[in-house]
């Protein structure tokens, strides 16, 4: 008996059809995709205009809180450091418009509390628009040298 020899052959692994159903499942998601257009952000921008608006032509108020916890109101040092009077000075400066920025401006040694006041004294009054004013650290490096 005449026995052949076993040949062994490698098995070949044919690609084609995968790559087939891989790109027919792409256009397959992309067709079906929906683009949603609920991340979108409403953004306005501002318009630039010739004159300034008639309520930018008001002065800011400006509250100033020194170290020892008295109140200035546009540089005008009040009679005592109730809140009643800061409240009386800031609305006679203001008048009826509420929409006027507030700049406070405490010092540095001046007490939380006392600056905490005057932020919440121009809340009651019904400023929206309230800035704490700052010092930049290279001014500050700048006055210790001169």
């Amino acid at each position: 008996m005449k026995l052949k020899p076993i040949v062994n052959e490698e098995p070949e692994l044919n690609v084609i059809p995968l790559v087939d159903v891989i790109l027919l499942l792409l256009i397959f998601f992309m067709v079906t995709t929906t683009f949603v257009d609920e991340a979108r952000i409403k953004v306005q921008l501002p318009q630039a205009g010739a004159e300034p608006e008639p309520n930018q032509q008001r002065d800011p108020i400006e509250v100033t809180v020194t170290s020892s916890g008295e109140f200035r109101v546009n540089g005008k040092t009040l009679l005592n450091t109730s809140p009643n009077t800061l409240s009386a000075a800031v609305a006679k400066v203001a008048g009826k418009a509420r929409d006027v920025p507030v700049t406070i401006r405490g010092d540095a040694n001046a007490t939380h509390q006392s600056v905490t006041t005057a932020m919440d004294v121009v809340a009651r009054l019904g400023f929206r628009k309230i800035n704490i004013a700052t010092v930049n650290e290279a001014s500050l490096k700048d006055r210790g040298r001169s």
